[in-house]
């Protein structure tokens, strides 16, 4: 597809000017092809905030449209516990749970479904199994439904808040007190999308607790308690008292200290439909982060 900006495209965005030309595309695959080079700028590949000065040529090769299901990968999987109704998996650092725009293969969805073959049906046919996420570089537990009474039973947990999630992380500075609770509301930023905030005092409620389990000489060592489920809100809480996330440039920290941010999901604890009771479920430490700890140490 080759496309004209003229006069009246002046300072519009690239994805805008693409999502304003091409209606019949979403803005979110738009995006994924300009993230892909897709989306040529007078020949030069460009970002989606990119500025148009209204004399560009923009060509645009479409992809194939992404699948409608989880399709089955032999990809590796560590299973840290399953039933009839649940399974416990270790997520490395770097996967992502199901696929969205722009992971479409290599996610930890498709493992599953190579692995189990069925799982429930509730999530839809691109999350099947999925109940609850963790962000893509953090590491740790993650529960997965087999079932859709399991499914259900688990969603339920979360929303009554039932289900206990503990989290390592590696933090910026001296933490003052040996405890601490955070409950701002969070919200997405209106400027930097990819961001969540606290700073606009609106948005969903939240509760992160956290306890200090060791000290360095810039770095704060903690143990972290979630009471609500928000997209990054263990980082965006910790970001929002001063103490960002180890390496999470995208809430403050310094960039170039570290390879990606140092949060692990540690363990799980929820109650079985098919154990009859409570069950918990620890995820070791993943072997660069036990190395970068011992090098501070």
């Amino acid at each position: 597809m080759n496309l004209t900006a003229d006069a009246t495209d002046k300072a519009k965005r690239l994805d805008h000017f693409l999502q304003e030309r091409l209606p019949q595309f979403s803005r979110s695959r738009l995006q994924d092809w300009i993230k892909h080079g897709r989306v040529m700028v007078g020949g030069a590949r460009q970002k989606a905030s990119y500025q148009l000065h209204g004399t560009e040529l923009v060509d645009v090769q479409p992809a194939e449209l992404a699948p409608l299901k989880a399709l089955a990968e032999d990809l590796p999987i560590d299973i840290l516990y399953q039933d009839d109704a649940v399974v416990a998996v270790n997520k490395p650092a770097g996967v992502v749970v199901h696929a969205g725009a722009g992971n479409h293969t290599g996610t930890l969805t498709n493992a599953l479904v190579h692995h189990f073959g069925t799982l429930s049906s509730v999530g839809g046919e691109l999350r099947p199994g999925i109940v609850h996420r963790i962000d893509r570089f953090t590491s740790g537990v993650l529960l997965v439904a087999r079932t859709d009474a399991a499914h259900r039973s688990l969603a339920e947990q979360f929303a009554k808040r039932t289900v206990e999630k503990t989290y390592l992380t590696l933090v910026h500075g001296a933490v003052a007190s040996e405890t601490g609770r955070v409950t701002t509301p969070i919200t997405r930023d209106p400027v930097r999308r990819t961001r969540m905030t606290t700073k606009l005092g609106t948005g969903r409620t939240a509760l992160t607790t956290f306890r200090v389990l060791r000290r360095y000489e810039k770095y704060t060592y903690l143990e972290v308690k979630i009471g609500t489920g928000r997209t990054h809100q263990i980082r965006v809480h910790l970001a929002s008292i001063g103490h960002p996330v180890a390496g999470d440039k995208l809430y403050g920290a310094p960039s170039g200290l570290w390879p990606r941010y140092l949060l692990h999901a540690a363990s799980i604890a929820f109650d079985s439909p098919a154990a009859g009771g409570r069950v918990t479920v620890a995820a070791p430490l993943p072997e660069d982060l036990e190395h970068w700890l011992a090098e501070l140490q």
